[in-house]
């Protein structure tokens, strides 16, 4: 695993989140006896202007290397939500797989090595879209497809950023991807079912197993630290109530990432790590829907993968959320023909 080590992942916050980098919790519900559903927090100190787009299969893309960038045409369609539009930040494809960018400043990478092909932070996560159904297969691919992740700075705030992966399907299989060290580290199991940010995944691990209900005596924690948002998304998720329809099961993960959210005013540039809460998705992988919440509207609103067409020959679409406070519903019929946006390139060495 050596050259995934490599993964300057610090690149695609700063890249695909045009500043520094973004907090966030993610939450899996995977053993309700209904449908696999997963929840994800964006956490910001400001609105990071995301808009929602549809992308078709048969798309050629480029690693956006200098020298010897990976290149891989879409396997799958799917649908996804951009920072900045300059990368994917979070989305899913049409096989039921999802895929989530978190905060991890203890992030560290190791230098390019041009043998080995290249890939901007930014479409780091379009490529497990576009080229995996399932868990499995991303993590095998690992192995077997090798490739370096490559740095890059947003422009505006000329700050590189830190990040980890999640990656879930219809299946309710999971793996949180961490570059520590300039080593690859992947932690695959149904059981990995909640990430929020530092400290790393392995102690996070170690840490919730001080608290009731999972091994110690410690009260469940209630500040916005990734540490206690950790523990309160563990501890809610695995207390829920079984659901009895479809609805239940995505309104009741929508109670837990309200509550591991963060209100306004507590947002600090200075400590990314800590941040506001601007948007939050809610997947049924199951059903292969997408459901997002702005806190910057009332409203909620959907899109249903199954009422897409992900053809070659469909053109790439965009729906616009910044500044359009009037969606709800199911909306993928709102989607209009749109230029592809560009991946942010990363930093020329």
């Amino acid at each position: 695993m050596r050259f995934l080590m490599l993964i300057p992942l610090a690149v695609l916050a700063a890249l695909v989140f045009a500043a520094p980098a973004t907090p966030c919790s993610r939450v899996l519900w995977n053993d309700n006896g209904r449908s696999v559903i997963v929840g994800r927090n964006m956490d910001w100190f400001e609105d990071i202007r995301s808009n929602m787009w549809l992308l078709p299969r048969g798309m050629k893309r480029d690693g956006l290397a200098e020298k010897n960038p990976l290149t891989w045409t879409s396997k799958y369609g799917s649908v996804i939500v951009t920072a900045y539009d300059v990368g994917t930040a979070d989305g899913i494809n049409e096989k039921g797989l999802a895929v989530h960018f978190l905060y991890l400043p203890e992030t560290a990478v190791a230098p390019r090595d041009e043998k080995i092909p290249g890939l901007s932070m930014s479409v780091w996560a379009q490529y497990y879209l576009d080229q995996f159904a399932t868990v499995a297969e991303a993590v095998k691919a690992i192995k077997a497809e090798p490739y370096q992740l490559r740095m890059a700075v947003e422009p505006t705030s000329k700050k590189p950023a830190t990040v980890h992966l999640a990656i879930n399907d219809a299946t309710g299989d999971s793996a949180v991807l961490e570059c520590i060290q300039g080593e690859l580290k992947v932690y695959h199991s149904r059981e990995y079912t909640v990430m929020t940010n530092q400290p790393t995944f392995d102690q996070q691990l170690e840490n919730l197993k001080q608290y009731r209900g999972f091994g110690g005596d410690k009260k469940l924690p209630g500040t916005h630290e990734p540490a206690d948002r950790f523990v309160r998304g563990a501890y809610y998720v695995k207390n829920l109530p079984r659901p009895k329809s479809d609805r239940e099961a995505v309104a009741a993960m929508m109670s837990v990432m309200r509550n591991t959210s963060a209100p306004f005013g507590i947002a600090d540039p200075e400590r990314p790590n800590v941040s506001t809460t601007v948007w939050r998705t809610v997947t049924d992988l199951t059903n292969r829907v997408l459901y997002y919440d702005s806190v910057f509207s009332p409203q909620v609103f959907w899109i249903d993968t199954k009422k897409v067409k992900f053809d070659a020959t469909e053109p790439v679409r965009k729906l616009t959320i910044v500044d359009n406070f009037d969606l709800m519903g199911e909306a993928s019929a709102k989607f209009e023909k749109a230029e592809m946006f560009k991946f942010l390139p990363p930093e020329k060495e």
